[in-house]
């Protein structure tokens, strides 16, 4: 199975920063995307920034030139960059990656794994 791990999340005044990281283990043969997504209570878990293998990104509008999401290939890492932020910000961030992965037998499969979240509250 793959394992992500996420951290970077906190209490942050409106108008700060703040940089989530989540890291992807296990027998991983290959990462095809991963993707930050953000959920609050009550509402559905929405798409924040997806970036593939050949480094395209994309990003919901309400985040476009605040949100900056960044991959280290090598160790299947994933980075968002979140700068100006607002209180309408405020969620439980979650890290999706999608690819393939060997089992105990080396057969190779399909996978798509989602971190445990991490909560980020920005303050007015």
């Amino acid at each position: 199975q793959v394992q992500l791990v996420e951290s970077g999340g906190g209490l942050v005044q409106a108008g700060g920063s703040l940089r989530l990281s989540c890291a992807a283990s296990g027998s991983i043969v290959a990462i095809g995307a991963m993707g930050w997504y953000r959920q609050v209570p009550g509402k559905q878990r929405e798409l924040v920034a997806g970036i593939i293998s050949g480094g395209s990104t994309n990003y919901a509008d309400s985040v476009k030139g605040r949100f900056t999401i960044s991959s280290d290939n090598t160790n299947n890492t994933v980075y968002l960059q979140m700068n100006s932020l607002k209180p309408e910000d405020t969620a439980v961030y979650y890290c999706n990656a999608e690819g393939a992965h060997r089992d105990e037998n080396r057969y190779v499969h399909a996978f798509s794994s989602w971190g445990q979240g991490t909560q980020v509250t920005v303050s007015s």
